[in-house]
């Protein structure tokens, strides 16, 4: 029995070398996908290992073309083998699927309706809802069409683009007033634009609709840019984010969760 446990033992050490030259692998591209380009040197000093064992790495990472060499500069590039993994996935990642189970997670916890929006000619429209268990919450809002100027969803789909786009849309379809709160002046609207970017949501209070009060944060893709929103909403009387402790931060960790599984990194 005992000869047979020594010679299981190197095995079990190979393959514990074998876990670990993977994750060092996976480092490696992490810090080439980072950076854009990096030398032996600086991914080494990065990763506090020798020069020669990120040298071995990055050589099978070279015939697996997940890098390539710049041949100015002598530094590691991703390779068109990383597309090509990426072009496996079946169909494009989809921000429903990711978001479902997070958006039911949401409504549990805080009670009230969960809504994913998307931006979709001129306006934010809502693609995935989660119901919170009050009988009060029973308005279906997956398909509705909804203002970009007077949502929480749709401010944080604004805020995103660039002013020129933002002016196409305005031209398209102005700034109506749906209730005496909502904001209709442009000047005003850049302004509060401005807060959503610095402060990472936007909040509405009877801006779309007298009585109900909203909440956004924005979801991101792998590139980084802002491809949807997740809101919470629910009637004024007993729904306030600014004075719930810890709502508005459960969202920002809610977005940031479906962003993850979107393939996006947290800078």
């Amino acid at each position: 029995m005992a000869a047979r446990n020594d010679r299981q033992a190197p095995d079990a050490e190979a393959q514990g070398g074998g876990v670990q030259s993977v994750d060092r692998a996976l480092q490696i591209l992490e810090i080439i996908a980072r950076q854009g380009d990096a030398g032996v040197s600086e991914i080494a000093e990065e990763m506090g290992v020798h020069k020669s064992t990120v040298s071995r790495l990055v050589g099978s990472l070279l015939g697996r073309e997940l890098v390539r060499q710049n041949s100015e500069r002598g530094k590691y590039q991703l390779g068109f083998g990383i597309l090509r993994l990426a072009s496996s996935v079946p169909g494009r990642l989809s921000v429903v699927r990711a978001a479902s189970e997070v958006l039911e997670g949401l409504a549990a916890q805080y009670k009230e309706t969960v809504n994913l929006a998307v931006l979709r000619s001129n306006f934010a429209v809502n693609v995935d809802q989660a119901m919170g268990p009050s009988t009060l919450a029973t308005y279906d809002w997956v398909g509705s069409l909804t203002p970009l100027h007077a949502t929480s969803s749709g401010k944080v789909l604004l805020a995103a683009l660039p002013t020129n786009e933002r002016d196409t849309i305005f031209k398209g379809v102005g700034l109506p007033a749906r209730t005496p709160r909502t904001v209709t002046n442009r000047a005003q609207l850049e302004k509060q634009l401005l807060d959503v970017t610095r402060q990472g949501y936007a909040v509405v209070h009877e801006e779309f609709e007298i009585g109900l009060t909203a909440v956004a944060v924005p979801i991101f893709s792998h590139l980084g840019t802002v491809i949807a929103a997740v809101s919470i909403s629910g009637p004024n009387f007993r729904f306030s984010p600014e004075e719930q402790p810890g709502l508005i931060d459960g969202l920002r960790e809610a977005g940031m969760a479906i962003s993850t599984r979107m393939g996006y990194q947290r800078r």
